[in-house]
């Protein structure tokens, strides 16, 4: 796999044959952490509920009622952060993945459309400091409002990763892994079963999907199994 670099695509540096991209909220976790901060911190669930309907029938782009749910949080960041690592679960079969990808030689690229600050926070948590700085995580970011601190009351926000009306557009992390020659092109595995999730999947050979969600995504004429656990 030597005409394309590492620093472009990273998933390239060891030379694998697999690489696994993979959703967090929900997937790598039991519960989605944006979903429970705007619950229990913002503006509850009712007001999530109806903006997430917004999306599903048109009305609203996703990284606008995103963005509004996340701006209800007044939170100070690190108060956020601390809460969520009392409150969010690691998906059970999770950790036992992780090292036998290692071990294995399969990548994990982490592709969310979460904030990455919270993300990797989270993963430090749940598996070790070291072993979370050793995953590649693509998501959106965070930044201080004018004037505050994201330690503030009411002092961090949302920044996207891109222009799309997702504010995340994960299939573009993975199409120039799909598009390699074939002689150089690893097997692409995707996890994940959200909206934003489908038109990645679509990027990949194989959609790991947990029970319950394939019947949402068969439509999308994918490859799919259904896993109860990360470790299916």
């Amino acid at each position: 796999m030597g005409s394309v670099s590492p620093a472009t695509l990273p998933a390239l540096k060891t030379n694998p044959k697999f690489i696994f991209f993979t959703d967090f909220d929900g997937t790598i976790t039991q519960q989605d952490s944006n979903d429970y901060m705007t619950d229990n911190l913002g503006f509850g669930p009712e007001l999530r509920r109806k903006g997430n309907q917004d999306v599903l029938h048109g009305r609203r782009h996703f990284r606008d009622a995103f963005r509004e749910m996340l701006d209800s949080i007044s939170t100070p960041l690190d108060q956020c952060i601390d809460i969520l690592r009392k409150n969010i679960d690691l998906d059970p079969g999770f950790k036992e993945f992780f090292h036998w990808a290692k071990e294995n030689n399969m990548p994990i690229v982490v592709l969310s459309g979460g904030m990455e600050p919270i993300i990797r926070a989270l993963l430090a948590h749940m598996l070790g400091e070291e072993e979370a700085k050793s995953l590649q995580i693509v998501s959106n970011q965070v930044a201080p409002r004018p004037g505050k601190s994201i330690n503030d009351e009411n002092g961090w926000q949302i920044v996207y990763h891109d222009d799309s009306g997702f504010g995340h557009d994960k299939s573009l992390e993975i199409r120039p892994y799909a598009r390699l020659p074939a002689e150089e092109r690893p097997v692409l595995f995707y996890a994940g079963d959200g909206v934003s999730d489908l038109s990645a999947a679509k990027e990949t050979d194989l959609l790991f999907a947990k029970a319950g969600r394939v019947k949402d995504i068969a439509a999308g004429k994918l490859s799919v199994k259904e896993a109860a656990s990360g470790r299916q």
